[in-house]
């Protein structure tokens, strides 16, 4: 088998490990009382590590499947059928976001809460995908490096300034539109600093391309994620202060106090290398299967835990009151159901969507009698009105 396979074997596998550590996270986060959130507790403080590197992995595997994919094929620019897939995609994602914020009874009430605002993991991956074929389309003409580069330097970028856009309110926009860039309204995600995850996974994605052939691709690629990995994470901190005491600029000191964006860099490469190191083993069909159907278990885990269209989650009953014990014994009983569902919908999905066209156009077509029904009703109600005041004759 050749690389270019055995590449995405991991690569599902990475997704499937991180979608079921965001069910687990979400699950125990949401329901778990407050009170023994204790951090330190060495099993909470382990599970709690773990949970933040969730988000920087999908993020980072979002971005590198899609820009493999992306630049795969022998067409470019336009031409180039991916990117009319990838902006459908990217609209669909933004798409079910929204969707899955909307508020059934409040539409009733003719209301919009301002929840559906917010922005979410779906928002931020969907406009990512964009914000990468957009810089594909215009790096498509110039040389081969322009790309990767590109994808390199907004990471670099994103990850530098974070604290200088962090506190960014931006009250003079729509709050629509602030929460794409802003927190402070109660978005979860924001494009800044998420998106540089995205590029960075796009930037790793066209790195495995270029070297796909070489002889000792997997072993040197594990080595070099293992030091980098861990470079970041044990020393990008003191690297940062010592830059700050040499420059005296601020923005490295304010990154040395909170440098989470590295040090979960860090996180991914290591991840990265976990997954290379054990490729071998991780082609069982129904990881492959669970990391091909992430966005169908999000979807289904957003309408159990949080209550989508209803508001009648398991948030609103047992919001932060479980014991551990239950909270645990919940949140792997949450990841078994929301994926087995996820897989039997992948499964009949050609089939429900075709029930459903056809649902859809009988309703459509029944519509369409009754309407012609009552329109007919009243035409026939109207004239014998005008016949009994007399305007028609009999």
């Amino acid at each position: 088998m050749d690389n270019k396979t055995a590449r995405l074997y991991f690569i599902d596998a990475m997704r499937a490990w991180a979608i079921l550590m965001m069910l687990q996270g979400h699950f125990i986060d949401g329901l778990l009382d407050p009170i023994f959130r204790d951090n330190n507790n060495i099993v909470f403080s382990i599970w709690k590590y773990f949970r933040g590197i969730t988000a920087p992995v999908f993020f980072t595997v979002s971005g590198f499947i899609f820009t493999y994919l992306l630049v795969r094929g022998d067409k470019t620019g336009l031409e180039n059928p991916r990117v009319r897939k990838g902006v459908r995609r990217g609209l669909q994602l933004l798409f079910i976001g929204y969707l899955l914020r909307m508020n059934l009874f409040g539409l009733l009430q003719g209301e919009v809460y301002d929840s559906f605002y917010l922005v979410d993991v779906l928002h931020c991956i969907g406009l990512s995908i964009l914000g990468i074929i957009g810089v594909y389309l215009l790096t498509n003409q110039l040389k081969k490096n322009v790309f990767p580069s590109i994808l390199f330097g907004i990471t670099t970028m994103l990850f530098l300034f974070e604290p200088a856009y962090k506190g960014m309110q931006l009250e003079f926009l729509p709050q629509a539109i602030a929460n794409y860039f802003t927190r402070v309204n109660g978005s979860v995600f924001t494009i800044f600093p998420w998106f540089g995850y995205a590029t960075f996974g796009g930037f790793l994605s066209l790195l495995f391309t270029k070297y796909r052939s070489h002889k000792y691709l997997y072993p040197t690629a594990i080595t070099l994620s293992i030091a980098i990995g861990s470079g970041l994470i044990l020393y990008s901190s003191d690297l940062f202060l010592s830059i700050s005491r040499v420059t005296d600029i601020q923005l490295f000191a304010d990154i040395y106090f909170n440098n989470y964006l590295f040090i979960r860099l860090g996180d991914v490469f290591l991840v990265f290398a976990t997954f290379m190191s054990i490729r071998s083993l991780l082609k069982n069909s129904t990881i492959l299967k669970i990391g091909q159907s992430t966005l169908s278990i999000y979807v289904i885990h957003f309408i159990i835990l949080y209550g989508s269209f209803t508001g009648l989650g398991l948030y609103a009953f047992f919001n932060h009151s479980l014991h551990p014990v239950t909270a645990i014994s919940g949140a792997l009983i949450f990841m078994v159901i929301c994926t087995f569902t996820a897989l039997r919908y992948e499964e009949q999905k050609e089939f429900i969507k075709l029930t459903m066209r056809t649902i859809l156009r009988f309703t459509w077509i029944k519509s369409e009698l009754a309407v012609l029904y009552v329109a007919e009703l009243l035409k026939n109600s109207f004239y014998r009105f005008l016949r009994l005041i007399g305007l028609v004759k009999s």
